[in-house]
């Protein structure tokens, strides 16, 4: 590997909405150094490169077929169950199928379209931050949902999460945009959760405790009928 892809690859781009926090932290770092606080000012600097990390936003090669459902978010699959959505996505009362993609703080936390689709609705609901990975997080957390419809009329949810030490959902989009599957749609600091709702009876490819790469990895498939997966860790 070149010298030149080694950086590329290390050092990706920040994403605007994490440039205000490096530069506070930058600026603090500064001012310890200038009056020798030594190592308040190296504390300071790690936190500076944390939040260059955090925010960090990288490129992504997404797979394109119709009928593939992307992961819209980095992190462990830590969830696939039957349930009925909650009430702000206005999707049909009736089962669907959550796939639950786990982010941690060291996870990229741009999340990104799992399909092409219009957004139908979007809605923000208050509430509180506990541990996204409890299953009651989906009902009791901060959380912002949106409802994407297909070209073919079909609609699926996605509902960011806010978690633990989450403070803010950030959206980069509004009720009906078009987006292309891996299209950025927002962002959630710090830890959290994405949820993907599908209809019942869509195939899906993602395994339980797997890592999902957002706008890569295929969580489902509207066109297939192979059976649900099996995992093996090695």
């Amino acid at each position: 590997m070149s010298l030149v892809n080694t950086i590329t690859s290390t050092f990706v781009p920040v994403h605007r909405e994490g440039w205000k926090f490096v530069a506070i932290a930058a600026a603090v770092t500064l001012v310890f150094y200038w009056f020798d606080l030594d190592l308040l000012a190296l504390l300071a600097l790690v936190l500076t490169l944390w939040c260059a990390y955090f925010f960090r936003d990288p490129e992504r090669v997404t797979p394109l077929r119709q009928g593939l459902v992307i992961s819209p978010a980095d992190g462990r699959v830590s969830a696939i169950e039957s349930v009925v959505p909650p009430p702000e996505l206005d999707l049909p009362r009736e089962t669907f199928t959550r796939i639950s993609v786990f982010m941690n703080v060291f996870d990229v936390h741009i999340n990104r379209s799992p399909v092409d689709a219009r957004i139908a609705h979007i809605a923000y609901v208050p509430g509180k931050f506990l541990n996204a990975e409890l299953d009651k997080a989906s009902e009791d957390n901060e959380r912002q949902a949106m409802t994407l419809e297909l070209e073919d009329g079909r609609k699926i949810g996605v509902v960011q999460i806010a978690g633990l030490v989450a403070r803010r959902i950030v959206k980069f989009v509004d009720d009906g945009d078009m987006l292309k599957a891996g299209e950025r749609f927002g962002l959630i600091r710090f830890g959290s959760r994405v949820d993907v709702y599908l209809p019942k009876g869509v195939s899906v490819f993602a395994v339980l405790g797997q890592r999902a790469i957002a706008g890569e990895t295929v969580l489902a498939d509207f066109a297939s009928d192979e059976s649900e997966r099996a995992g093996r860790r090695n």
